[in-house]
């Protein structure tokens, strides 16, 4: 049996037609034909959720009576699909620290590139209490809600506290040592209240993935019994 007869089968066996079966994977009916005639494969994502909608394993899924040539072809589509979504997942990791540490950046070069004496209190407004307090909460939120980094997303608030500490004593502090040669610790209380600002925000993220995983598993039952 071919992988688009085994797809064919898995889809009968679970009582969808192709329709719902397209809708539960959020892909077209066409998308769906395609596949179980071999004119196209699924990618390893799309693979996942068959074998979870389907209810049947991978391996029953893909390598059962496997020795025929388009199997190795498509083992190796699949592995390269998976180094798609791990190229596209690193991506979207670079992209969400650049954004992080841009707008850090930013606040340092306002600081000392624009910023006048008279306007530090604004600055404090803006940069200290509003702006970087809803950059580290945004942030963490999308780590979590993606589960980036897994287990170690729970350093993310150390970090973003550390982080969030260095932005007065990396201005204002620095500043004033500089002013009037004498060395300053940073303000330590500012760690953890940034790193409270990103756990809330970690927190967050990983409730809405949850609430969404089910959603998704409370929709599936009901699409089951209407048949």
């Amino acid at each position: 049996m071919n992988i688009g007869s085994r797809i064919k089968a898995a889809r009968g066996e679970a009582g969808l037609t192709q329709e719902q079966a397209a809708e539960l994977l959020g892909v077209s009916r066409q998308t769906v034909s395609n596949w179980e005639n071999e004119k196209s494969y699924p990618d390893i994502v799309s693979v996942i959720r068959m074998s979870d909608i389907y209810s049947v394993s991978l391996d029953r899924l893909l390598k059962e009576d496997s020795n025929m040539k388009n199997e190795n072809s498509y083992i190796d589509y699949l592995e390269e699909s998976t180094n798609t979504v791990k190229s596209k997942t690193k991506l979207s990791k670079i992209i969400l620290l650049g954004v992080y540490l841009l707008i850090w950046a930013i606040s340092e070069i306002v600081f000392w590139l624009v910023m006048e004496p008279s306007d530090s209190m604004g600055y404090a407004i803006m940069f200290v209490w509003i702006l970087m307090p809803v950059t580290t909460f945004a942030v963490s939120a999308v780590i979590g809600k993606n589960g980036y980094f897994g287990r170690l997303k729970w350093l993310v608030p150390v970090v973003m506290g550390i982080m969030y500490m260095l932005v007065p004593y990396s201005t204002f502090s620095a500043s004033n040592m500089a002013a009037f040669h004498v060395f300053r610790w940073p303000d330590f209380p500012m760690l953890p209240i940034g790193a409270a600002i990103s756990l809330a925000g970690i927190l967050l993220g990983l409730l809405i993935s949850r609430k969404q995983a089910k959603k998704k598993a409370e929709n599936k039952p009901e699409t089951e019994e209407e048949q």
